[in-house]
């Protein structure tokens, strides 16, 4: 639900779509310098090595992964959580279909 003050999703991981191959992103907020991409993953997928320009956060709301952070690596479960500064290099592998909101924060 929009509003002019807010946005609510009773259910976050309920507005993205897990492709039966490959990933599927999902701009669903570009406000006050915050920018939420909702990324559903199909199993076996993965996002090689990259670094973003801004600070971010990624929240994994459903599914098991992967991810690899500046040379460490984690599991991924839902309800795990990470911040990183930007320009942090990292990468993710889908165990089982993921989902997981990307919060791209103001540099």
């Amino acid at each position: 639900m929009s509003h002019a003050s807010y946005t609510f999703y009773p259910d976050l991981a309920a507005e993205a779509s897990i492709p039966r191959r490959g990933i599927h992103s999902l701009t669903l907020s570009e406000a006050d310098d915050v920018d939420l991409v909702l990324f559903g993953l199909a199993a076996g997928e993965q996002l090689s090595e990259h670094a973003a320009a801004r600070p971010a956060i990624v929240h994994v709301l459903s599914g098991d992964g992967e991810l690899t952070v500046a040379g460490d690596t984690h599991d991924l479960a839902p309800g795990a959580w990470l911040r990183m500064s930007a320009r942090t290099p990292h990468a993710l592998v889908a165990r089982t279909d993921l989902v997981f909101a990307l919060y791209l924060l103001p540099g």
